[in-house]
């Protein structure tokens, strides 16, 4: 790229502008997904992070916007500041040459602004999940009321776009632009699945949003006292009853848990004179929540903390067990009921 666009430098200015045009994208797609970031925390969205892949970055929402307005300025903040970032590159590289500074530098600078650009319009797409589908999906949200609804329509076109670059890299391929289209056929792919979770991903949170963790529960839990040896404890009620996972209580209290991989840590002829209590791990939060709390923020929590189970309590005492599996079996039956009622203009209406 850089010989066509600055000819006559050496071949170390050329390695040199390649090193520093691919940090200034991975540069640029972070600031880009910061400024997602920063709007979302502005309204209240929690941000677990950004991550960073190959066919671009993420800002990780721990929750979704509440209003139609939130979610419109979120996804137009990307864009919108890769498109600013693609000016002020742009003008950077035109100052340069002006200046007579180096042809590197204003071939960087140049080349970035281009990338940017293409970044913020490709992104404006309205095909759902791109920042363009998140605008959409915010228009139709507040026209019609019904995030569902709104969803599933730009997750349609986010299906339709991700099938049109599997069809055009495909070709590519056909016609002998490999690379070209192998590039397009992958992020189709990409763009395809992004899609169906997305959509899959709201329809989960509307289901399980209105059912409480009491209802989902296993009110009567297997736990294991802290007296008990590592040796028992495996015998007695991980090769019985097949979970990894125990609540240790001494009589009505909750000491913390144990599980197998702790219990493995320790030297296997040491079991039968060890205690659980000396191998568990208190309780915390990522470990706990109170019946109340709908099922989807307990899916959430766990897929947050890693943790396959949650301990419900009130008041310090122990209610019952909730785990993902508990929560993904109703979700299927969630699912099942809601795809068998009849649908008016888009909205699930009741029989």
């Amino acid at each position: 790229m850089f010989p066509a666009l600055s000819p006559g430098l050496a071949a170390a200015s050329y390695w040199t502008m390649g090193i520093a045009a691919t940090g200034g994208l991975l540069l640029s797609i972070v600031f880009h997904e910061t400024a997602h970031a920063l709007v979302a925390r502005h309204y209240g969205i929690p941000m677990r992070g950004i991550t960073l892949f190959i066919f671009g970055g993420v800002a990780e929402m721990a929750a979704e916007p509440r209003r139609p307005r939130d979610e419109l300025l979120m996804a137009a903040a990307g864009p919108a500041a890769s498109l600013a970032l693609a000016v002020l590159l742009d003008g950077l590289s035109a100052a340069a040459l002006a200046a007579g500074a180096p042809a590197a530098i204003a071939g960087v600078a140049g080349y970035l602004a281009l990338l940017n650009g293409m970044l913020g319009i490709f992104n404006l797409i309205p095909a759902f999940p791109l920042d363009g589908g998140r605008i959409l999906r915010a228009a139709l949200w507040a026209w019609r009321g019904d995030l569902e609804w709104a969803t599933r329509l730009a997750a349609g076109a986010g299906t339709a776009f991700g099938t049109l670059l599997i069809v055009l890299g495909l070709i590519g391929v056909l016609e002998g632009d490999f690379i070209g289209g192998l590039w397009r056929f992958l992020i189709g792919l990409f763009v395809n699945a992004a899609a169906s979770a997305s959509y899959g991903e709201t329809v989960a949170r509307r289901l399980l949003a209105a059912i409480p963790v009491s209802r989902v529960m296993n009110p009567d839990p297997i736990t294991v006292s802290p007296q008990l040896s590592v040796q028992a404890f495996f015998d007695d009620y991980v090769y019985r009853y097949h979970h990894r996972w125990f609540p240790v209580m001494d009589g009505p209290t909750v000491l913390g848990s144990v599980a197998t991989q702790q219990a493995v840590a320790l030297e296997r002829s040491l079991w039968p004179g060890v205690p659980v209590g000396e191998v568990m791990r208190p309780l915390t939060a990522e470990d706990v929540i109170e019946p109340e709390t709908d099922a989807y923020t307990a899916l959430q929590k766990m897929r947050g903390g890693g943790a396959g189970r949650l301990v419900v309590l009130r008041d310090g005492v122990l209610l019952g067990i909730v785990s993902s599996r508990d929560l993904l079996g109703v979700l299927a039956l969630e699912q099942v009921l809601h795809d068998r009622m009849p649908r008016d203009r888009g909205r699930v209406v009741p029989r």
